[in-house]
């Protein structure tokens, strides 16, 4: 009975690892764990049972203090749970995006002029047009700092629902909309870097830039083994945090450092991995061939060689970004939702993003961002890409229309991770309640945004694929 006991449970163990496997690899599951998150979350804030304990924990200390009479120290300064998330664990995912950038750059849709110039103008002009609109909502007021947080695309929302609106969305286009979203990360991370950031400390941002310096001439000697680099990635962060600059720009520029380049070449493990091949095969005359155990101590010290070899066969770039994707996918970024998503409603009333918050000095936040998204990328990625096109500096992606383009630009205007990471960093410089209220405010405009943006570019990819296709067959 024990033995079919275990036996079930391991049976049942790996059909649930499988099964968790095959969801995690299917590209819309990312996004819909993140919508899953954000329900929670907003649950979690609003029941009567749970709002306490949600936002208590979230403000949870996580300094460590030391002190006696004569001096105290508190590291890290101010640390909670939800600092820790967005300063400490948002650095992975920040990371994560720096080496697909990368990658793209050095081999991928942005690896040469011809390929990246119409996305890269794409994804400017829908920066452009969205913040001008919500300049036009905040102009003069004290929330006219926010204009950031409208400018950004969330890659995974957009490849999801691009994944099950399936053979709808052309090849190319599915391919522009995600070189569009990548240097349409560039640019938010451009935005955080120069325009959300406290006050500077330059001896400490000096001594950060000297650092990197020193990493980048330790990869252009062609140092390859991770260590090196996962501790200056480290220091780098500590004096980004402490310099005034966002720690998680040391993600990003740490993962520009990481060489793609692999440590051993290809004639090295075939040559390597041969030799210990034949070690293997070979049978050990003083034992029988039945006596033998396999990998015996040589077999396994081969094996394990074989190993290392070929996994350092592969640029350290690329096994990070294989590695860390599922955890950034499936955990730090729901864990962000979890954080950032669970949004205080006090009544229905705070849903109506279309009128201005009852605060002295204050715009439109809602309305700004609201529209900035589902109107001002769509229109800012068509208008972008109809001038790049036009002056025949980028072309139009193969088997695409102009309507079809601008139905997978209106899937541009969801924003959500990166315009709520955005929103947690505006406003900063007001007092604390009315920066609560005023984020509050413009985390359900990213959510409603972001949610009609993804309803009304699915439904026009539909309605412009079926006419199409009826053109065709007529």
């Amino acid at each position: 009975m024990r033995f079919f006991s275990l036996y079930t449970w391991t049976r049942s163990s790996h059909s649930i690892k499988t099964t968790g496997q095959k969801f995690m690899s299917q590209p819309w599951a990312g996004g819909v764990t993140l919508l899953a998150c954000v329900v929670v979350a907003m649950l979690l804030a609003n029941l009567p049972a749970t709002a306490h304990l949600y936002h208590q924990f979230l403000e949870t200390s996580l300094s460590i203090t030391i002190s006696n009479e004569d001096f105290t120290i508190v590291f890290p300064k101010e640390m909670n749970v939800e600092k820790f998330i967005n300063d400490i664990l948002m650095v992975v995912f920040f990371f994560t995006v720096g080496l697909e950038i990368k990658r793209e750059i050095v081999c991928g849709e942005l690896s040469n002029v011809k390929k990246a110039l119409l996305p890269v103008i794409a994804a400017a002009g829908g920066m452009l047009v969205p913040a001008l609109i919500y300049t036009l909502f905040n102009s003069g007021t004290i929330t006219a700092g926010g204009w950031g947080i409208p400018t950004a695309t969330d890659i995974a929302f957009a490849i999801g629902i691009m994944s099950i609106l399936g053979n709808k969305v052309p090849i190319s286009l599915k391919i522009f909309l995600t070189a569009l979203a990548i240097a349409d990360d560039l640019g938010a991370i451009l935005v955080v870097a120069l325009f959300y950031g406290g006050d500077i400390n330059l001896p400490l941002l000096c001594i950060a830039i000297a650092l990197l310096f020193l990493v980048f001439i330790m990869n252009k000697l062609g140092e390859k083994r991770m260590m090196f680099y996962l501790i200056p990635a480290i220091a780098v962060w500590f004096l980004f945090y402490y310099s005034g600059i966002h720690s998680t720009m040391a993600g990003v520029v740490m993962a520009f450092m990481i060489p793609m380049n692999a440590r051993f070449s290809r004639s090295y493990l075939n040559r390597c991995c041969n030799e210990y091949i034949i070690s293997i095969s070979k049978v050990d005359n003083n034992n029988s061939e039945e006596e033998q155990t396999f990998p015996n101590e040589s077999q396994r010290h081969c094996l394990q060689r074989i190993s290392n070899i070929t996994n350092n066969s592969i640029g350290m770039s690329y096994r990070l970004e294989q590695t860390l994707n599922p955890w950034v996918n499936f955990l730090i970024m729901p864990i962000f939702a979890l954080a950032n998503a669970g949004v205080v409603i006090p009544d229905i009333s705070f849903f109506n993003i279309f009128q201005s918050l009852p605060i002295e000095g204050i715009g439109y936040v809602g309305m700004g961002i609201f529209f900035g998204l589902l109107l001002g990328k769509p229109f800012g990625i068509t208008i972008a890409s109809f001038i790049a096109i036009k002056c025949k500096v980028g072309a139009m992606p193969k088997g695409a229309s102009w309507k079809m383009l601008f139905a997978v630009a209106c899937l541009g205007g969801i924003g959500f991770t990166m315009s709520i990471f955005v929103d947690t960093l505006s406003f900063g410089e007001l007092e604390p309640a009315t920066t609560n209220i005023i984020r509050s405010s413009g985390k359900i405009a990213v959510l409603l945004g972001s949610l009609c943006s993804g309803i009304i570019g699915s439904i026009l990819i539909s309605l412009f694929h079926k006419m199409e296709a009826n053109k065709q067959s007529a």
